[in-house]
């Protein structure tokens, strides 16, 4: 099921020309609540990348992006992959499976971007797998699997 116009925005960013949008049109939900804004494309090289723009509220005690932002990119990131370079269902989907390594610290000065690639894809599932940088500098690396679901009756 492609993603529903009336409660998300996917259009294009006229901030950032090649990019579109990736943000639910209702702000008190986790991605616009916790994350801010969210825009995403596809890489010359065929990869998905999800970017955002880090706030103060995103940093821990050490003055570096909070893990669990980290997570919660990488977990969005696996919808953009379906969306982008999949086929296209991203609509009612949950993640299966996620496996992170923080091979580095997130700059809060700096954009952070989830870059991914499909694995496989098969009726059910998507296995996705990617990097998370800053400008060429890994913040993390990671693979998830996501179960595609009917919509409920």
């Amino acid at each position: 099921m492609p993603l529903k116009d009336d409660v998300f925005e996917h259009g294009p960013d006229p901030e950032n020309p090649g990019w579109r949008h990736w943000n639910l049109k209702d702000p008190t939900l986790f991605n616009g609540a916790v994350m801010g804004r969210l825009i995403t494309r596809v890489d010359h090289d065929g990869k998905a990348r999800l970017r955002m723009f880090p706030e103060r509220r995103h940093e821990n005690l050490q003055g570096i992006i909070h893990g669990a932002v980290t997570l919660a990119l990488i977990d969005i990131s696996l919808f953009v992959t379906m969306h982008n370079l999949g086929t296209g269902n991203a609509g009612p989907s949950v993640t299966l499976e996620l496996s992170t390594q923080f091979v580095g610290g997130g700059d809060p000065a700096r954009p952070l971007d989830a870059v991914t690639e499909v694995v496989r894809e098969t009726g059910k599932l998507v296995f996705v797998r990617g990097m998370v940088e800053q400008e060429g500098d890994v913040v993390a690396s990671f693979s998830g699997i996501v179960r595609k679901m009917q919509p409920r009756g």
